[in-house]
């Protein structure tokens, strides 16, 4: 597995006038860090061959943080989770699943980061992450949002309840289970009044949507003329995004479930500066 280290760039950090009298330049070494997420609702890895699936992807992919989505489980023990982690991590926090609706796993491998503070909400799991290599901090939510109409705003006031202080960088990833625009669903069977209150929200955190590159919608309802729906995000707020600027979001492919994973992860090498703009409706 890769070090949490993106790359190295030397800056220039002032100018001082050396004892000779001449102006001599100085440079600062800047670390930017880089870590590996994926994000999944991986729909329940309750029989053998879906456990593999999932342990096989987590092979390939070399994270550092795996956040799986209604894994259905009541209860994950370590061998379970190590397996399903590909053998690749050596921590791990659960939140139950009640009956066969949600659970959230969350698996990380603490040579190289470190989650404490962990929170387990209603909708939510909440930590603080810490990078060891370069001391970076920041806060991560980690949701599955409902599917019955009746208890989205629940889950809404709770993404609000979730919002770090203004200095502190935020992650927000899973299955949100609503959109904000019409573009996030190809029929014009839309729920306004839920997409304007999730509008709101977004504006109310400051948080602006990581763009995803390769795909425009992460879940189909398998049908021969399917429902395409964009349900599986990643939000950040200006403090993370410029703290984390060389990271990208990609789609990863499986056949196990009907969400797509999302691989949240560092670009080659540093990306062009671009304004901050969080979505404020």
């Amino acid at each position: 597995m890769q070090s949490c280290y993106a790359y190295s760039a030397i800056i220039p950090s002032g100018c001082l006038r050396s004892s000779m009298g001449a102006l001599e330049q100085h440079y600062t070494i800047m670390v930017v860090p880089n870590l590996d997420v994926l994000s999944w609702n991986v729909r329940g890895p309750n029989t053998p061959a879906h456990c593999v699936t999932v342990h096989d992807l987590m092979v390939a992919t070399h994270c550092h943080l795996a956040c799986f989505q209604e894994t259905k489980l009541a209860a994950v023990d370590g061998p379970l989770a190590a397996f399903l982690s590909g053998y690749q991590h050596n921590c791990f926090t659960h939140k139950p699943a009640h009956g066969t609706r949600g659970g959230t796993l969350l698996v990380w491998n603490d040579n190289y980061i470190d989650l404490r503070d962990i929170v387990i909400r209603h909708f939510s799991v909440m930590a603080t992450v810490s990078i060891k290599d370069c001391g970076t901090n920041f806060c991560l939510t980690v949701v599955y949002g409902p599917t019955r109409d009746n208890r989205k705003q629940a889950f809404v006031q709770e993404l609000r309840n979730s919002k770090p202080v203004d200095d502190v960088g935020w992650l927000l990833l899973g299955d949100i289970n609503l959109i904000y625009q019409a573009r996030d669903k190809n029929n014009m069977n839309l729920n306004l009044r839920r997409m304007w209150q999730f509008r709101g929200t977004l504006s109310s955190c400051e948080l602006k949507e990581i763009h995803l590159q390769n795909r425009k919608f992460t879940w189909s309802n398998g049908r021969r003329n399917p429902t395409l729906v964009r349900l599986d995000r990643v939000f950040c707020n200006k403090h993370w995004d410029l703290t984390f600027e060389c990271h990208g979001l990609q789609a990863l492919a499986t056949g196990l479930s009907d969400h797509c994973p999302l691989m949240l992860s560092s670009l080659a090498g540093p990306r062009q500066p671009q304004p901050f703009c969080f979505e404020n409706f």
